[in-house]
């Protein structure tokens, strides 16, 4: 495997407050690599920072050898949209569109036609066994539907990295297991690289690495169990 992505000596404070301190990270292609710690330890400031939507006080972002955290706004949501993608706590998908509406968008955004783009939004939902919902608005799904919904949305681009962030947060123990397992399998057939924040072990236990957080510094790291 090659480096996708490496954050050095990350520092980022929120006025008094310092949030993250001297932070290295680094994630490989197709890697998936936990980044835990408990609340307020600086993990979705870190995803932030990684994924160009924070810009650190100090300290430097690569993503294949590209340094992007002093690239212009524009710039950076230029590589957002076409070589990551995100999942949220609670999706974040757009209530007013159907399951399949959702997942297509970001290829409509970047100038795929529709009817490719329905094409492989319905092949990824089948994947991912929700096609039979596909047509559905959000508060017409489970809360698991929507999620993988989500996961779909994440990986229809084949993205170089996805950002998960507490993917599992709002949902019962069987529809997390359901996401994560939708998210880690779909993600290790496009040799995409996933960051997943979570403070929850048996979340972490789908990646390949865990990076610890604690006040903002990384306090160990560790290979996951197969």
């Amino acid at each position: 495997m090659t480096t996708l992505l490496q954050a050095r000596r990350l520092e980022l404070s929120f006025g008094p407050s310092r949030v993250l301190h001297d932070v290295d990270f680094t994630i490989e292609r197709g890697e998936v690599v936990a980044v835990m710690g408990p609340s307020g330890s600086g993990k979705s400031t870190l995803l932030h920072c990684l994924a160009g939507l924070l810009a650190p006080d100090a300290g430097e972002v690569h993503m294949d050898g590209e340094r992007i955290d002093t690239l212009s706004e524009r710039r950076r949501s230029t590589i957002r949209l076409s070589r990551m993608g995100f999942v949220f706590q609670f999706g974040d998908l757009i209530p007013e569109l159907t399951l399949v509406e959702n997942v297509e968008l970001p290829l409509r955004l970047t100038g795929t036609g529709r009817s490719a783009a329905r094409a492989r939004a319905v092949d990824i939902l089948s994947r991912l066994e929700i096609e039979q919902v596909a047509d559905r608005r959000v508060n017409e799904v489970s809360g698991g539907q929507a999620q993988r919904a989500a996961v779909a949305r994440a990986l229809i681009h084949e993205p170089a990295v996805v950002f998960a962030d507490e993917p599992t947060g709002s949902l019962d123990t069987l529809a997390g297991e359901l996401v994560l397992e939708a998210l880690v399998s779909a993600a290790r057939e496009q040799k995409t690289a996933v960051v997943l924040v979570t403070h929850e072990p048996r979340v972490a236990a789908y990646a390949d690495r865990e990076v610890m957080l604690r006040d903002g510094l990384v306090v160990g790291t560790a290979l996951v169990a197969p």
